[in-house]
């Protein structure tokens, strides 16, 4: 991250001119659907290794993964769960896992560094802001 979070701004973020090189830059994938190469985590690893493993096949990253992406994934988790059980936590293991992941591009600011955008589809977006909207009624009533 920067200094004031994730590197640069979306795409739809952004004002002023900007050269037909920098608007293509930007690969936007729709994010729909499981993948059929995602797999399921050891379930020897420790808790949280095991649900970062499966979010990666929830994640709209996904679509970019190879065989090669899951079986470097699964090795983070091992190496995750590792030092999460042990009885010493390593902060040079948790750096190379936290390489390993941003290597995934499992955070926005990975993504945008690669200049990858995950669009959530509108129906998504209208459901989001109809829960927003009934929490900040039902809020409002409480302290009525």
């Amino acid at each position: 991250m920067g200094a004031r979070g994730p590197v640069g701004k979306r795409s739809n973020q952004r004002h002023g001119h900007r050269t037909k090189a920098e608007q293509e830059a930007v690969t936007k994938v729709p994010v729909a659907g499981a993948p059929l190469d995602a797999e399921e985590p050891d379930e020897s690893w420790h808790p949280i290794a095991q649900r970062w493993f499966r979010s990666l096949g929830a994640s709209g990253q996904r679509v970019f993964y190879e065989a090669s992406d899951w079986a470097t994934a699964r090795y983070i988790a091992e190496a995750m769960s590792r030092n999460l059980e042990a009885g010493r936590f390593s902060a040079q293991l948790f750096a190379a896992v936290m390489s390993g992941m941003s290597s995934l591009l499992t955070t926005e600011g990975d993504r945008r560094r690669m200049r990858i955008e995950l669009e959530r589809s509108v129906q998504a977006d209208a459901d989001e802001e109809a829960a927003v909207v009934a929490l900040d009624e039902y809020q409002r009533r409480l302290s009525g």
